[in-house]
């Protein structure tokens, strides 16, 4: 390791232990490397492989053998991760090739394309521990996870992929960052339950899957009747210059990237053999005794009329099942939008991180926090001291020992206790706001990354009948998510941006109880926004919703707060009478000192007030009315509300 890398290794120490994250990842090509990064003297990756030759010269004949090599050499931003020669050799010896030039041509190809991510440099600091933020070229996550070296002072051990140690890293390029590994990282072919059945701590999660069949629906990875198209241009040209926010009376436009792949992915919660055996589990028998003791009293109902038929929605092991699951790709650095805006953006003073997901039981959703503590699954409370309901934590990557969690479509986590929607989750843990971030409302949202993408001012755009969850209809309407900006005034600095003359319905969240709720939009007003009216399961939600008028303006009555607490609860009452809300207090954007709430253009719109039932499917239908295929609607948050908080006795909270 060079004296450049010793420094950044101590530096680094520090950094990962507090889960401090970097700005984003820079460059040589910038000249403005923060010197606590090696700094080379101007070299690409390949010449930083030619200068290290006698201790990477096996990669680099690998890499000779396909195109990239010379791609290494070209400008861009690319992650790369060199094996060493040792590294080579215990591959060599574990498959029985002889030496590199007797490997097939298509396993070099692979595992080059295993070793290199094309799209974007990415340091350790800008991670912290969990996934890079972009694919490597084989379609698969790199994940980074954290050891201690016990014999070295307990210093700093950065993994690839659990089990390819960094004994080099965050070697600054001029086209991306360097990590030396002393170990290949294995490229990922299983698919979710295939990888499941492969860790021996999971054998009773492994046959509650294969009874219930639930193991033959997560086959599915790459969707093939998607066409990115032959002349993707074609639809640049068409999007080019998508506009996404009003300043000042200007019209900003933004490029938007179009997703060359769509895919099908899943997220898993799994409790180990040992979270069973705690709770006298130790065979699949007593497991759908287990469940049924829960989903009996949760869903009484349905109690003892599917108990014979593991493989129906409403058997209790089935659903005990399937609430384990996710229709999209979270690692463990991803359940909440970026890491930088959870830790800088959120006031959790107010309130925790959070965000709401439906899960493959049909209609459930599941809570997901991040106090300092960690990730939790169905807790309520308030950061790590005013807890009522503590749910379920979320291991993560270094918590989880060597298992290798990520499929080809899925990762799956191990969880400390056992998950289920039991009738206290859904009566209480879930009796509260859901505040529902607008680009999670699609899986195609997340497994494309188009959500949590930081720092850069762009859109993904997306092929309109390839989201799943959404209908889109209109002339050239567009429908793109744009990436986490820190200085957005939005909630999670990001929006669904929808353009055109457009017409677009999208799935609700399942509410966990039948009764009264508000339906509530929250989004950023802006001159070019539009008049847009919502219909929930095509009944209209009063009068169309006027996207330009700012919070002052007298049809809606946003007044700045004031000292005099009384004043400000009187004002929010009538703001709320008009069918409007500020925005919350909880949240601001990146290094802003007022919240959101002290913005007139953030707004909550309540859409409608009615009884929602906790077996039906809810659609809201928003439609663009004016002639104009210039405006646009930057779509920011749903909110479910339950009458049991907005119209509590002591008032629903601002945050």
């Amino acid at each position: 390791m060079t004296t450049h890398s010793i420094k950044h290794f101590v530096l680094g120490l520090c950094a990962a232990w507090t889960l401090l994250a970097g700005v984003t990842a820079c460059v040589d090509n910038d000249d403005d490397i923060p010197d606590n990064y090696y700094s080379s003297t101007k070299i690409t990756a390949a010449q930083f492989l030619d200068q290290n030759e006698e201790r990477l010269s096996q990669f680099i004949e690998l890499l000779k053998r396909t195109p990239y090599y010379s791609l290494l050499s070209t400008y861009g931003a690319y992650t790369v991760f060199d094996p060493t020669n040792d590294a080579f050799q215990e591959y060599l010896s574990s498959t029985g090739y002889g030496a590199i030039d007797q490997i097939p041509a298509e396993v070099c190809d692979t595992l080059a394309r295993t070793h290199i991510v094309k799209k974007g440099a990415f340091f350790t600091t800008d991670i912290g521990e969990g996934a890079l933020p972009e694919l490597n070229m084989d379609d698969a996550y790199i994940i980074l996870s954290l050891d201690s070296d016990v014999t070295n002072n307990n210093a700093l051990l950065y993994y690839a992929n659990k089990t390819s140690l960094m004994v080099e890293y965050d070697d600054s390029v001029t086209n991306g960052v360097v990590h030396v590994v002393n170990r290949l990282i294995e490229p990922t072919t299983d698919l979710a339950a295939d990888r499941i059945a492969a860790d021996s701590a999971l054998t009773l999660f492994t046959q509650a899957l294969k009874l219930t069949g639930i193991a033959d629906s997560l086959v599915y990875d790459i969707d093939e009747t998607y066409q990115w198209g032959s002349d993707p241009k074609s639809l640049d040209s068409l999007y080019n210059g998508v506009m996404v926010r009003c300043t000042s009376g200007s019209r900003l436009l933004t490029d938007s990237y179009w997703p060359e792949k769509r895919y099908f992915k899943y997220t898993i919660f799994v409790e180990p053999d040992s979270v069973y055996h705690r709770h006298n589990i130790h065979t699949i028998d007593d497991l759908r005794a287990y469940a049924k003791q829960v989903y009996d009293l949760a869903y009484p109902e349905d109690a003892g009329k599917y108990d014979d038929n593991p493989k129906d929605r409403r058997n209790p092991l089935n659903r005990f099942v399937s609430y384990h699951i996710l229709d999209r790709i979270l690692q463990y650095n991803q359940f909440i939008g970026s890491k930088q805006l959870r830790e800088g953006c959120w006031i959790t003073s107010l309130a925790d991180a959070e965000e709401f997901y439906e899960t493959l039981c049909p209609h459930t959703v599941m809570r997901i926090c991040e106090p300092a503590s960690g990730v939790y699954l169905n807790r309520k409370g308030l950061g790590d001291k005013r807890v009522k309901y503590r749910g379920v934590r979320v291991l993560s990557p270094s918590e989880s020992g060597k298992a290798q969690q990520n499929a080809q479509n899925a990762v799956y986590h191990y969880i400390d206790d056992i998950l289920v929607y039991s009738r206290e989750v859904r009566e209480d843990v879930l009796n509260c706001r859901m505040r529902i971030d607008a680009t999670t409302l699609s899986p195609d949202f997340q497994n494309c990354n188009g959500r949590g993408r930081y720092g850069e001012d762009r859109l993904t755009g997306f092929r309109n009948n390839y989201i799943k969850n959404w209908v889109v209809r209109g002339t050239k309407a567009y429908v793109g998510v744009h990436s986490d900006v820190g200085y957005w005034n939005s909630y999670q600095a990001n929006a669904v941006c929808i353009s055109g003359i457009f017409d677009v319905t999208f799935k609700l969240p399942p509410v966990p109880t039948s009764g009264t709720y508000e339906v509530r939009l929250g989004y950023t007003c802006g001159e070019e926004r539009g008049v847009v009216q919502f219909y929930l399961n095509n009944t209209p939600c009063g009068i169309p919703v006027d996207l330009r008028v700012y919070g002052p303006d007298p049809s809606i009555g946003w007044v700045e707060d004031t000292e005099d607490k009384d004043e400000n609860i009187a004002n929010d009452k009538a703001m709320h009478n008009r069918g409007f809300m500020k925005a919350m207090d909880s949240y601001r954007s990146e290094n802003a000192e007022n919240p959101l709430r002290a913005n007139n253009w953030n707004l909550r719109r309540i859409l409608t007030t009615q009884q929602l039932e906790a077996d039906q499917d809810y659609w809201l239908r928003c439609r663009q009315v004016l002639e104009d295929d210039q405006c646009y609607w930057s779509f920011d948050y749903i909110e479910i509300c339950p009458k049991s908080v907005y119209a509590s006795p002591e008032g629903e909270d601002t945050h």
